[in-house]
């Protein structure tokens, strides 16, 4: 426990760099330190990745990283970098070659090669916006295309991701969601907020809510996810909780003035169990809770309070949004 360790693979005639890693101290072990980074969003045609760079330079024991570790956009002649291929990724071999063209990256191989990572997916490793076996345009694909098509898009994840064995896919399943516990100081709580979710409510975009967005029947997490979140946050003895996942947990009105516009694809689009989540964040007041998310392409710190809609009310945790890697 609490040991770095050095390593490398050999392939026939290959021989890999140096990589290291550090295992996590004993569950309940005092820790007085621990240090992480975590990121998002790293659009291979949008930038390079220069953050992995100085990243690799930290002293870190840990680097979560919350989704869109690829982006499955057919190429652009005109970008940056352009994506290999003629089009989006929809088989095994097209999603590994989108991989392949991602970790050939010095810096992200720097990063990886430097610290262990923690990681979960948002909605560019399989479709932009999906929600459970709904793609973003089921006009163009039946569900019976979709579904093979996240059986793919799982299937490589597993392969280039450090998930342990109990995430190997089976067909259009993938358990992602986990828990993993540093000593007594910090406890990460790892959502998957694609893969059980309600369809997006008020036509997916950034206007006023719709009822739709206020089903109680809606969910997130899935209610079985959502059980383990909770049942875990009981139970938690370290100091820091955090929920590390993809999409902005405040409420954040898009728009000035008497008006209101909210991104129904983040939680905005899912207040109920939201609220479930600030109901019990302030009943069971579990210690220190920290919501770490990606996504959105730009840094925001936010106190969630237990009802958005009224500023006095008492603060139940915090949120960090980290902007993009690209």
């Amino acid at each position: 426990p609490a040991t770095w360790y050095w390593y490398r693979f050999r392939v026939g005639n290959e021989v890999s760099p140096v990589g290291r890693t550090r295992t996590a101290p004993g569950f309940g072990y005092r820790t007085d330190q621990f240090r992480f980074a975590f990121a998002s969003c790293q659009n291979w045609e949008q930038g390079y990745y220069a953050a992995y760079k100085h990243m690799a330079e930290e002293d870190l024991d840990l680097v979560v990283h919350l989704g869109d570790y690829i982006y499955e956009g057919r190429p652009n002649p005109q970008a940056l970098r352009p994506h290999e291929g003629t089009g989006e990724p929809i088989t095994v071999e097209q999603y590994r070659n989108r991989y392949a063209q991602y970790k050939s990256d010095p810096n992200l191989q720097a990063a990886h090669a430097a610290f262990p990572w923690i990681v979960t997916w948002d909605d560019h490793e399989v479709d932009n916006n999906w929600a459970d076996e709904i793609p973003q345009d089921p006009e163009q694909q039946s569900r019976e295309e979709f579904l093979e098509r996240r059986a793919a898009a799982f299937q490589v994840y597993y392969e280039n991701m450090p998930l342990r064995r109990f995430s190997i896919p089976s067909g259009i399943d993938l358990q992602l969601y986990r828990r993993l516990t540093f000593g007594d100081l910090v406890e990460f709580n790892v959502l998957d907020t694609r893969q059980y979710r309600s369809d997006q409510p008020c036509n997916d975009s950034i206007e006023p809510r719709c009822p739709e967005a206020f089903d109680p029947n809606a969910t997130m997490t899935g209610s079985e996810q959502e059980q383990w979140l909770f049942e875990g946050l009981d139970r938690s003895r370290a100091r820091w909780n955090v929920l590390a996942q993809q999409v902005v947990f405040t409420q954040h009105d898009w728009t000035a003035g008497p008006e209101s516009e909210f991104n129904v694809d983040a939680w905005d689009g899912y207040v109920a169990p939201r609220q479930r989540i600030l109901d019990f964040l302030k009943q069971r007041r579990p210690s220190n809770p920290v919501v770490i998310t990606g996504d959105t392409h730009s840094s925001w710190v936010s106190d969630l309070k237990a009802d958005f809609n009224n500023p006095d009310s008492e603060t139940v945790g915090t949120e960090f949004v980290g902007t993009s890697i690209s």
